[in-house]
C-alpha cells in the first residue's frame, strides 16, 4: 500500500489498514478539491466523503491545510513514478524524450487527477502564501532524472537549468490551462519549444539550433 511521507503528516501509516484509510482520506480530499475547491474543503466534509470517522483524520493530519499539502506530496510521488516508467524506455542520451515525458505526464494529470488541477504540487492553493520549497522539490525530483539521461553529475550549475526551466514550464502551463481547462494545444506546444531551446542551450549550445524540429 502507497505511503506518502510529508513533514505535515502526524504519523505515518504502518498497519496495511491505517495506509488504505489514508489513501481514502486524501483521494477525499481530491475529490472535495474538484467539486468546491479550498475554500469550502474542511476536514469533516472529507471524513464524511471518505467514510472515517473525523478522528481519522486528525490522526495524520492537524488542520486542512497540512491534508492538502500532503495530497500534494502524493501528486508529486505519482508523478515522479510517471515520469520514471517513461524515462526508463528511452536511449542514454534522449534529454528531448526526456522533456517530452515532463510535460506530457504533467499535461495528463492535470487533464485527469483528481485535485491535481487546482493543488498538482503545492503551488497553487488560493488563499495564504504558497508553501516554500514546492518548485525546489519538483526540480530536485528532475535533475536527477537529467543527470542520469545525459551522464553528467546533478551538480549546483545543473540544478539552477532544471529550476528555471520548471518555472518557466509552470508559467506558461498556468497560461494554457487558464485559456481553455483542457490546457490549449497551441500554448503547450510553444512550452515545449521554449524548454527546447532553453535546455539546449544550457546543455550544449552548438546543439540549440537544432532543437526547433
Amino acid at each position: 500500500m502507497e505511503r506518502v511521507p510529508h513533514p505535515h503528516l502526524r504519523r505515518e501509516p504502518v498497519q496495511a489498514r491505517s495506509a488504505e484509510r489514508l489513501a481514502r482520506i486524501l483521494d477525499a480530499c481530491a475529490e472535495l478539491l474538484d467539486e468546491s475547491g479550498y475554500e469550502e474543503l474542511s476536514t469533516r466534509t472529507v471524513a464524511v466523503r471518505a467514510g472515517v470517522p473525523i478522528g481519522s483524520v486528525y490522526r495524520f493530519f492537524g488542520n486542512k491545510r497540512a491534508l492538502v499539502d500532503a495530497l500534494a506530496a502524493r501528486n508529486l510521488d505519482r508523478y515522479g513514478e510517471r515520469v520514471a516508467e517513461r524515462v526508463a524506455a528511452l536511449p542514454p542520451g534522449d534529454w528531448c524524450g526526456l522533456l517530452d515525458a515532463v510535460l506530457d505526464e504533467y499535461v495528463l494529470m492535470k487533464r485527469t487527477a483528481p485535485g491535481f488541477s487546482l493543488v498538482d504540487f503545492g503551488y497553487r492553493i488560493p488563499v495564504g502564501s504558497p508553501p516554500e520549497g514546492a518548485e525546489h522539490a519538483l526540480a530536485d525530483r528532475l535533475v536527477h532524472f537529467l543527470a542520469a539521461q545525459i551522464g553528467r553529475d546533478p551538480d549546483a550549475g545543473l540544478r539552477r537549468t532544471v529550476l528555471v526551466a520548471v518555472e518557466a514550464a509552470d508559467a506558461v502551463l498556468q497560461l494554457a490551462f487558464r485559456i481553455t481547462a483542457e490546457g490549449d494545444a497551441a500554448v503547450i506546444a510553444e512550452a515545449r519549444l521554449l524548454l527546447r531551446a532553453y535546455l539546449a542551450g544550457a546543455l550544449d549550445p552548438r546543439a540549440a539550433g537544432d532543437t526547433a524540429g
